[in-house]
This record gives C-alpha cells, sequence and structure tokens, in this order.
C-alpha cells in the first residue's frame, strides 16, 4: 500500500509564495485535484481581528491560489461560514484577505448569506455523532458538493481538541452556526466530517501555515512564535499528525486523529508517512495543551463537567445568547485590547509582520 505523502518547507518572507508552490508540487497536488472540477478554498478565520497564527495569512491564500492557477484550475471559490461570534466579513478584511482575492478576481462565498443553500445530506458511512447531535438531519452547502476542496489551516493550539488544523478546518464550512453544539464530542465530530468530505469531493487537499505557529489556549488567545514552517497534504489526518508531531505532541493521543486512523480515512503514524522536503526527526516546538481562558474553562464546564446536565438549556434554548455575549465580551472587549494587540504589535515589528502590513487592507 502507498504511504501518504506529507510536503514541509522552510521558508522566509521573501520567497514564501513562491515555496508554496514548490511546496504543493512536493505533495502531487495535481494528482490529487481533478482540474475538470471547481474548487472550494476553504478559509480559515477564527476570529474578525487580526491575530498572527489564529486565521489564514494572506501570503497562504496568494500562494495556493497562484499555484493552482498556474497548474490550469480555472475556478476557484474561497469559503467561509460564519460563528456566533465571528464575523468573517470583517475577518477577510482584518487580515488582509480580501486584498488577495480581489487581486486574483474571485468572488469570497460566505455560506451564510441569502442565496447560499444548505441541503439534507445522508452520509453513506456509519456516523459517530452527528446524525445523534443532528436527528432532523445534517445540512451542508450544496455549493461543496462534486468540487474540490483545499484546506488552508494554520499551526495552531486549540483548547478543545489540542491543536486544529486540516480536519478543523472543514467544522468552519461543512457544518451551520450551530455546529457549537458539536463541541462536547468535537473529536468525533471531526472524523464524521472527513468521512462526509470524502463522499461529497472528487479531490481534497490540505496547505498548513505554520509561518508564525500559535501556543497556548487557541484558536484566540495564544501567544504567536515565528516558526517558517509550511506543509501540505491530501491526506488530512497525516498532515495533521505531522503538525500535531511538530508542534511536540503525540499524534496517536490526540483522539480525532486516533479515530480517523482506526476508521481508514487517513494515516496518523508519523512513522508510517512519507515525509519530503524538511527532516521533521527533531522538531519540537514543544507547545502546551493545557492552557486555558476564563472563557474555555466555562465551556469545559459545561460541555464535560458538572454543568453538562444543562447543556441543552444553557447553549440550545431560547437564553443560549448569553454565552456568545459573554464570549464576545471577554475575548473581544478585554482580552484582545489588554492582551492580544502587544502580541500583535511584536508581529508587526518583524519580517513577517512587514509583509502582512504590504497585503494592505484595514488595520486593527
Amino acid at each position: 500500500m502507498k504511504k501518504s505523502k506529507v510536503a514541509v518547507l522552510k521558508t522566509g518572507p521573501e520567497t514564501v509564495v513562491e515555496d508554496y508552490a514548490r511546496l504543493m508540487k512536493m505533495a502531487d497536488f495535481e494528482h490529487h485535484l481533478p482540474k475538470d472540477k471547481e474548487t472550494i478554498l476553504k478559509i480559515n478565520i477564527s476570529w474578525h481581528y487580526y491575530f498572527p497564527a489564529c486565521s489564514t495569512t494572506p501570503w497562504q491564500l496568494e500562494g495556493v491560489t497562484k499555484a493552482l492557477r498556474e497548474a490550469g484550475y480555472e475556478s476557484l471559490i474561497p469559503a467561509q461560514n460564519r460563528t456566533v461570534v465571528v464575523d468573517p466579513k470583517v475577518g477577510a478584511i482584518n487580515n488582509h484577505l480580501e486584498s488577495v482575492v480581489e487581486k486574483y478576481g474571485l468572488d469570497f462565498i460566505y455560506l451564510y448569506e441569502p442565496g447560499s443553500e444548505w441541503i439534507k445530506y445522508e452520509p453513506k458511512a456509519e456516523m459517530l455523532v452527528l446524525d445523534k447531535v443532528f436527528p432532523d438531519g445534517i445540512l451542508i452547502p450544496k455549493l461543496f458538493l462534486d468540487k474540490n476542496a483545499v484546506h488552508l489551516p494554520t499551526l495552531k493550539t486549540h483548547v478543545f481538541t489540542t491543536m486544529t488544523g486540516a480536519m478543523k478546518n472543514a467544522f468552519g464550512g461543512l457544518l451551520r452556526e450551530n455546529r457549537h453544539w458539536t463541541h462536547s464530542v468535537i473529536h468525533e465530530t471531526l472524523v464524521d466530517l472527513l468521512a462526509i468530505q470524502q463522499e461529497i469531493h472528487p479531490g481534497i487537499f490540505a496547505v498548513t501555515d505554520g509561518t508564525i505557529a500559535g501556543d497556548g489556549p487557541g484558536p484566540r488567545a495564544m501567544v504567536p512564535h515565528i516558526k517558517n514552517y509550511i506543509l501540505a497534504s491530501a491526506d488530512q489526518v497525516a498532515i495533521d499528525a505531522v503538525a500535531a508531531k511538530i508542534m511536540g505532541f503525540d499524534p496517536m493521543r490526540l483522539k480525532f486523529i486516533r479515530l480517523a486512523h482506526e476508521r481508514g480515512l487517513g494515516c496518523g503514524e508519523v512513522r508510517e508517512l512519507e515525509i519530503v522536503g524538511e527532516d521533521i526527526s527533531e522538531v519540537n516546538f514543544h507547545f502546551h495543551d493545557k492552557q486555558n481562558t476564563l472563557a474555555s474553562r466555562g465551556q469545559k464546564l459545561i460541555y464535560h463537567g458538572p454543568l453538562k446536565p444543562f447543556e441543552n438549556i444553557l447553549l440550545r434554548s431560547f437564553i443560549a445568547p448569553w454565552s456568545y455575549y459573554a464570549s464576545r465580551l471577554y475575548h473581544d472587549v478585554f482580552w484582545y485590547p489588554f492582551v492580544g494587540k502587544p502580541r500583535v504589535r511584536r508581529i508587526l515589528e518583524t519580517d513577517w509582520g512587514k509583509l502582512f502590513q504590504r497585503y494592505g487592507g484595514s488595520q486593527n
């Protein structure tokens, strides 16, 4: 059986766009993405503010778009859904993604807008949890059917899944804004979503940006570190396993990677992969997975703690908006101005920060 391939490169601000093309070729993207199909560029916008390592970078989007266009992929569709606490339109501007979209003449599709049709989908694969969380039916965007999917995650940790990458990136597109209902079973949800993707997409590929990586209680309240790594693979489990290994985690101890590996959806055993490009055998960022914010502690009390019996009332009833307001108050009103902005300023003083600013757009 042929090994899954993951390409890993070191890069820098001067060469990153060209390096993305080289990286994708090393991971055989043209073999995995049929050219006669339209291609979804699944953007990751984890916050409507710019915070390094939080969301898809402009050079990541440009590098991937340019490589695809030059290889003959004509129809590229950047897409993202919203969450109950994140405005992706504002995020696309603040993260300087809109400038790339405009440069290449693309139309950014926001999956919550009128005209975006969601259909009930009946998976062929046995679901672990989604059919139970959504007993009235699993809704997915009609736009995604019979199109390639290219995921654009960043290298960062996460309060619920230890790390977040290609598999978690589907979470922000395939499910509607009530997808937070799955947080108590998030690992199983990511496995179900990968199974669905393999049914609806003729080709799947992922390109992870680790130029600036995030450590701590992600996906927002992190400490950004310049690491200069980029990764690519057609195997969503494999690229997340390599990313986890680089960050300092044992991939097979992460439940979503292990479950996906056991169900044959990809390879989570790093020793069984073909890793091309950089030698990562000794790479370890020593990132942490035990950190929480005030907001995530509260969420875990509801999802896994003594407030579990009240989960439906607190998060799925008419009083649910309290949690949205609490999250926005903590992250947007307190954390970002007083903790986040000084971290942003430090990154903006670096060469990566200067490159970010050259992409133009609104500043926070």
